[in-house]
């Protein structure tokens, strides 16, 4: 049986350097003379985008499902559901000949202003990566890939291709890096995609501290990596890096490239074997599933309307939903006959049927009487005669509901948002509307968060609808007459304005650079650590029901980092219809050696309760749910001490609080230097060892030198923040040695006692 080291000597270095870069804007070089088949690639990742002629990069793609985006399929906070849907993506790519989907994307929301954020999960790491393994896992269990992206810090389309991310290593490790390392860790995603832009001064296509450092030898990734298409600067940079496949081809220089630098020793053959090797077990495993047939049309659509229900968030409601059979109901907006159900840019599906929201809402409103009003242009223009119309129906009506959708100039990827406004026109309708219309249900239909200060009073329900993918419209009408109890809960805060968002001041950057200032606080830390008020905040969704947390418990108050802890819950549907209720925690560190979030989601599960049925939810606590990362030590580290496990409805409900001890098994090394300070020294267990009966004569001597009234100030802090080594200085003359040989000979016994 020959193997893909026996295929790799056989090959001609052309051959090599061929494979490494795409035949097509879609498929990988074949080599018919040994056998390698092509490898087809298709974007995604809510819809399978495939064009039928793999020549073309821009064309018309083959009818598929276009299923809920993101920023909805989060907000189920079901990573079952996530596996199904990931598993008929999958039956889809093999149906259309596809062998890797281009998805999911798990960059961090770290600003609401973000283009693409519709394609991205949510603003937490948690749970963008425990939702990216479980579509991966979907995926890949019927045989086709996935291309885990953008990696990394991808957080704008402000200049994307160009712009220089600048991120502090512990924010890069657990906040734009964590999604990834969860789901290469648990899933093991067949490609990884690297952005377009740079970090810290590299374009991510070169950087060999995430490509190779981190991505494959550190978190073991196995797979390829491949550029986005057109991610790459110089291929042979990108090789040494650790970018395995560049797209999209042909690209005959940069073969010829790659050819003349092995030629010529600038190239390690052997690096360019890796790649070769990682891209021929993919392209074989890929081959291994085949390919052809047809996929359930019908079923795959009734999968996106449940998904796209289970994601819808009841933002508020004063009891007017369910609607209880209004006899004449006015349909406002245009989007409830034209439905707004997806993106722009690459992951635009050419969908196999598209429901008419107004037209399902017909389906369930049995005899009502249905008047229809536009409201709205789709340019985003103002119209006065449209408003007018709407407060003429809506006034008559039972109820009124209003469809809103923001026009495509306002989110796609290529570029972001200007603000967080819908149009004003849409904001006008709104408040017309709600002035002679108080029974108003306003539906959105948006990839990111909108601002609502100006209108929200005037409404009786808010339904957030997102990008819902092609089956929407029957899932808004599923939950506006309580066919399906919302569950669906945020998985990104809604602000009350622009201003108050983390990146504000850090967003979009200037001079090719964005500085990401705001450090570990996006999101809900932001916010938490601010005492900002919000909108709607992380994790937050009404239901038809209500619920009940009882009898919280932990399975040890006192626990080794590495044993890790579960809580377990009660939680009873105390309503009278059934409902899903998602149980959140989050972990709150009371005091650390460096900054920590006052909070950070940890683990999650969505349960589902009949009318008076109580299920107890147990949730396992992992060493990582109370590490962080301190980039001195260059790892992921636990400090003994106490822990607050808040188990909460969302990030700001939270309903029961338990407090345990963690004692840390780690042995770290010793950090203490020639400049390190007092404190540093008295903080560390061995350096306050060797130094206390020094302390004790300095602590008199320091006293009589700095201490009294002549300074104006309290000289403890100061003293304690001051470098020993310049401490000793002032004291030189009543010093057996010089101060730079006490402190080394300190420092050596403090290694000494480490070594030893």
């Amino acid at each position: 049986m020959t193997t893909i080291n026996d295929l790799i000597k056989k090959m001609t270095l052309e051959e090599k350097a061929a494979l490494c870069t795409g035949a097509t804007p879609w498929t990988t070089t074949a080599i018919d003379r040994l056998g390698v088949p092509e490898m087809t690639f298709s974007d995604g990742p809510h819809g399978v985008r495939h064009v039928e002629d793999v020549n073309t990069l821009i064309a018309t793609s083959l009818p598929a499902t276009c299923f809920p985006t993101a920023s909805c399929t989060a907000s189920t906070w079901d990573v079952d559901l996530l596996r199904e849907m990931g598993q008929a993506l999958a039956e889809e790519c093999i149906a259309l000949g596809v062998d890797v989907l281009l998805g999911p994307g798990v960059n961090m929301k770290r600003t609401p202003l973000c283009g693409r954020n519709f394609e991205y999960f949510s603003e937490d790491p948690y749970l963008a990566g425990q939702l990216a393994a479980s579509f991966i896992e979907g995926v890949q269990s019927k045989g086709v890939g996935t291309s885990l992206k953008h990696y990394a810090v991808n957080n704008q389309e402000y200049q994307r291709l160009t712009i220089n991310a600048e991120v502090d290593e512990r924010t890069l490790r657990e906040i734009y890096l964590a999604a990834f390392e969860t789901a290469v860790r648990k899933a093991n995603p067949w490609t990884v995609m690297c952005a377009y832009n740079k970090v810290n001064g590299t374009y991510c296509s070169e950087n060999h501290k995430l490509l190779t450092e981190i991505l494959k030898d550190e978190w073991g990734f196995e797979g390829l990596v491949v550029s986005d298409w057109g991610a790459v600067h110089d291929r042979v940079a990108s090789l040494k890096a650790g970018l395995d496949l560049e797209m999209p081809g042909p690209r005959p220089r940069r073969t010829q490239a790659v050819v003349e630098s092995v030629r010529s020793g600038v190239l390690d053959e052997a690096v360019l074997d890796e790649a070769v090797r990682r891209i021929l077990s993919i392209v074989f495993k890929a081959a291994e599933t085949p390919k052809g047939g047809a996929f359930d049309i019908a079923a795959h659509h009734a999968l996106a309307r449940r998904i796209a229900a289970e994601g819808m968030v009841l933002l508020k409601n004063n009891g007017i939903l369910p609607l209880k059979n209004p006899q004449h109901i006015a349909v406002i907006g245009r989007s409830a006959e034209t439905p707004y159900f997806q993106g722009g840019g690459s992951s635009h599906i050419n969908p196999t049927l598209v429901d008419s929201p107004f037209r399902e809402l017909q389906k369930l409103a049995g005899d009502a009487e249905l008047s229809y009003a536009e409201g709205y242009r789709a340019d985003g223009g103002s119209d006065q005669a449209l408003i007018e119309q709407a407060v003429e129906i809506a006034r008559l009506a039972d109820v009124a509901l209003l469809y809103i959708a923001l026009p495509e100039s306002k989110e796609s990827e290529g570029y972001d948002r200007a603000d967080l406004d819908l149009t004003p026109q849409q904001v006008a309708l709104i408040k017309a509307v709600t002035a002679v219309q108080p029974r108003t249900v306003v539906i959105l239909n948006n990839g990111a968060p909108v601002v609502m200060g100006d209108w929200i009073d005037g409404a009786a329900a808010v339904l957030e609808a997102w990008m819902m993918g092609q089956a929407g419209g029957g899932a808004i009408a599923d939950v506006l007459y309580g066919r399906v109890n919302p569950s669906g809960k945020l998985a990104e805060t809604f602000p009350l304005r622009l201003a108050d968002t983390p990146a504000y001041l850090n967003y979009p950057g200037g001079n090719g650079e964005v500085r990401y200032g705001e450090g570990l606080f996006i999101g809900y830390r932001y916010y938490d650590a601010r005492q900002i008020p919000v909108q709607f905040p992380f994790g937050h969704g009404l239901s038809y029901t209500t619920f009940a947390y009882s009898n919280p418990k932990v399975s040890a108050t006192t626990f080794k980092d590495v044993d890790g802890v579960s809580v377990s819950v009660d939680i009873t549907n105390t309503g009278k219809v059934a409902g899903k209720e998602i149980v959140q925690v989050y972990v709150s560190d009371r005091k650390s050696g460096l900054v920590r979030p006052p909070k950070e989601l940890k683990a999650f599960a969505k349960v589902s309760l009949e009318p008076g049925e109580t299920k107890t939810v147990t949730l396992p606590l992992d060493f990582r749910a109370f590490a962080y990362y301190h980039p001195a030590y260059r790892q992921w580290i636990t400090e003994d001490g106490e822990f607050d496990l808040l188990i909460g409805a969302s990030s700001a409900d939270i309903r029961c609080t338990l407090t345990v001890t963690l004692q840390s098994t780690l042995k770290l090394p010793c950090l203490l230097h020639r400049e390190s300070t007092l404190r540093d020294w008295l903080e560390d267990p061995r350096g306050q060892s060797v130094l206390w009966s020094l302390f004790q004569q300095m602590s008199t001597q320091m006293q009589e030198a700095f201490g009294g009234e002549g300074t104006g100030m309290d000289m403890s802090g100061f003293l304690m923040d001051m470098p020993l080594l310049s401490l000793l200085e002032f004291q030189e003359n009543m010093l057996p040695a010089s101060p730079d040989e006490i402190v080394d000979g300190l420092l050596a016994q403090v290694y000494s006692k480490e070594n030893g």
